[in-house]
């Protein structure tokens, strides 16, 4: 069965209809019941970028599989446009749970999540507040609020993030008082914009015809720094975060420290970090090897677990 474009309402309020893209198991018959995987995408990014290629790889191997726009962002709804408020995006995920337990041929009780980068993190913080999500998976996961505060490597000291944090409210007064909305790229620009050779890489993925995508212009509102600084998407997993984790990161990526992070901090029983040697955090999304490595790695891990 080919993929379905499908629209709902997100039932946490602010009256915003999420965009998605079910993808369906070869073999699909409607009367049966499936387990259902949310696929989030990075921040910045859409559904037809990473996200798109990880759930239509994991519906190959059985799974009914979601990926969607988040609030504000691609084609989902909801104003201002590029919002990324992180409380707002792990939310997105419950959301869509929701969604499919009102689908007949999910099996509301084997759901699982995975996201990529940010969508990574954004999934942990899901899982931790809604244990619909039966187990969870991440690929280069991004702590978006340590990234803000620390640094993509972690070197920076948190206290160096206060002028951002100072800057967000500044741009909500302007807004407040009638201003556009102003942005930051999530992103570089251009190539030379790039500090090092894997944020060269993230403007060529999100910036060239790599993976650019008319409705992913790869910034965020300055506004959003009042939520986002504060963040920290693994918030009490040495509690809550009790399913079966499945780490998995790139030996060569500078965010690797968020998924040992995430692997050290959760309460959960079975978890593992994976490390695909040789690749960068960029490389994962969508470099054909490395893809597959990661996806054979988080295939049994699903089918075990959901």
């Amino acid at each position: 069965m080919s993929p379905q474009k499908v629209q709902f309402e997100n039932k946490n309020g602010q009256g915003i209809t999420l965009t998605a893209v079910i993808n369906f198991p070869e073999e699909f018959d409607k009367n049966n019941k499936y387990p259902a995987i949310v696929v989030t995408h990075p921040g910045g990014g859409v559904k037809e970028q990473t996200a798109g290629l990880y759930a239509q790889k994991l519906a190959e191997a059985g799974f009914i599989t979601i990926a969607y726009d988040a609030s504000y962002q691609g084609e989902s709804t909801g104003e201002p446009r590029q919002l990324e408020n992180p409380y707002i995006r792990t939310e997105d995920i419950s959301a869509v749970i929701d969604y499919l337990t009102t689908l007949p041929y999910v099996d509301e009780e084997r759901i699982g999540a995975m996201g990529i980068c940010a969508g990574g993190g954004y999934t942990a913080n899901a899982a931790i507040n809604d244990h619909r999500i039966k187990a969870v998976g991440t690929v280069s996961a991004v702590n978006i609020g340590a990234m803000f505060r620390n640094g993509w490597d972690g070197s920076q000291k948190t206290e160096d993030a206060f002028p951002m944090l100072m800057g967000g409210a500044a741009a909500r007064t302007a807004e407040a008082k009638g201003a556009k909305p102003a942005s930051f790229p999530l992103a570089p620009v251009t190539k030379e914009a790039a500090p090092d050779k894997e944020m060269e890489e993230a403007w060529e993925y999100y910036r060239t015809p790599r993976a650019q995508c008319s409705t992913a212009p790869s910034v965020a509102l300055v506004r959003s720094f009042t939520q986002l600084i504060t963040y920290d998407a693994y918030n009490m997993a040495e509690v809550f975060l009790t399913q079966p984790l499945q780490i998995v990161t790139g030996s060569l990526a500078g965010s690797k420290w968020y998924s040992e992070d995430l692997y050290n901090r959760a309460a959960s029983k079975e978890k593992n970090l994976y490390i695909v040697e040789g690749a960068n955090h960029m490389q994962m999304y969508d470099v054909p090897q490395y893809v597959e490595e990661a996806v054979s790695v988080l295939i049994p891990f699903f089918r075990k677990n959901v």
